[in-house]
């Protein structure tokens, strides 16, 4: 066994035999063949009526699975993309309407993993309990999440057993980020904020002035940290808030 190997996980280590699976079954989801999405989840969400239903008949959209609910023949599936969650339906029958299950029994069930990315096609339908969701009728996988993530409990809009260690935060930032929608708009809104204020800067004429690169030095980071972030130095340093110097 490889020193690589002996530092993996238990989980890691079967993620990839699946992923060496998969590829057997002449999946490669490295690279990921171009999927041709057209919707997002929140504009589904907040669209989809009895009156707009017909536009939502032939829906293509590609998203990281966070949850599923096995029902044997048909899952619920959550579906996060850029924009947020939505759910999908997926029934054996209708992604496999032939004799060969194998995409169903073998792909989706035992070879799909939370974190993984899929692509989906389907139409919008209510469920019984008055959910926005997505019928499937075509599954494809997309790419293979060698990592797990953690497990993050939703209901109602409220986020439950967050990850709040602050070591995990910085350390896996990409992480942090899948799993907690509210840190995303955090860097969302920030980099929006020095957007902003670097095109206010070059209308007014200041494009003499250079972006420069703090040193990484615990010293300098320090430095960043206890001074005041002001117009013209955020316009100077693009690391002047404190996340970026860790």
């Amino acid at each position: 066994m490889s020193t690589t190997t002996q530092n993996l996980s238990e989980q890691e280590l079967i993620r990839r035999d699946k992923l060496k699976q998969l590829q057997e079954l002449g999946i490669d989801p490295y690279p990921a063949a171009e999927y041709p999405v057209n919707a997002v989840s929140t504009d589904i969400k907040a669209r989809f009526s009895e009156e707009t239903k017909e536009q939502f008949r032939d829906i293509c959209l590609a998203g990281r699975v966070m949850a599923v609910r096995d029902m044997g023949k048909a899952c619920f599936v959550k579906i996060q993309d850029g924009s947020g969650q939505i759910q999908a339906y997926i029934r054996r029958d209708d992604i496999c309407p032939g004799e060969d299950k194998n995409l169903y029994d073998v792909v989706f069930k035992k070879l799909t993993d939370i974190g993984d990315i899929v692509g989906l096609k389907g139409y919008g339908f209510v469920t019984k309990t008055g959910e926005t969701s997505i019928h499937v009728r075509e599954f494809v996988m997309l790419s293979k999440a060698l990592r797990p993530l953690p497990i993050v409990k939703e209901k109602d809009g409220e986020t439950f057993d967050a990850v709040t260690d602050i070591e995990f935060k910085y350390r896996q930032r990409y992480a942090d980020m899948i799993i907690n929608p509210q840190v995303k708009e955090v860097f969302v809104k920030r980099t929006k904020l020095m957007q902003t204020i670097r095109n206010y800067y070059n209308e007014m004429g200041f494009r003499k002035w250079k972006r420069r690169s703090c040193s990484r030095s615990p010293a300098a980071r320090q430095h960043v940290r206890s001074l005041p972030i002001t117009t013209r130095w955020i316009c100077h340093c693009t690391c002047a808030l404190p996340t970026s110097c860790t």
